[in-house]
């Protein structure tokens, strides 16, 4: 892994390097194990944290930073969730209260518009599934 701005080709912001991914990746999930809505979906559903933060920090890495190293399919694991509407609520409110926590305010608005639009695409593939409509509703805040 490296932190040289100049390999970061697209990175969603010059300043931000993988220590604060990992860092914003490892506070949000310690604040979501715990939380009332989201915590027990996360309960329910990874068996191995450190393998998840790890996944997940690469994914975030892949968005932020476009470095590739996650390969997964991130939707396919939350359409056999049952999540609702206030589960990506909550976490999307917890997301954005940690990253304007761990991150500078510009490169927190970097994290906070991706992720209200990956919020509302899971929540729309949710809905689809279901047969259901869904306009995006995050990603208009």
């Amino acid at each position: 892994m490296t932190d040289n701005p100049l390999l970061y080709p697209g990175a969603a912001h010059p300043d931000l390097r993988e220590p604060m991914i990992a860092d914003l990746v490892r506070t949000f999930y310690e604040r979501a194990r715990l939380d009332d809505v989201i915590g027990p979906v996360f309960a329910a559903a990874v068996t191995d944290w450190d393998d998840h933060i790890v996944k997940i920090t690469d994914f975030w890495s892949g968005v932020m930073l476009r470095t590739g190293r996650y390969n997964g399919r991130p939707m396919r694991p939350h359409l056999i969730l049952p999540l609702e509407g206030k589960h990506f609520d909550r976490w999307l409110d917890l997301f954005e209260a940690t990253a304007s926590e761990v991150c500078a305010p510009d490169i927190a608005d970097a994290f906070i518009i991706r992720a209200r639009r990956i919020a509302d695409s899971f929540e729309m593939a949710r809905a689809s599934q279901r047969g259901e409509f869904a306009a995006p509703r995050h990603s208009l805040r």
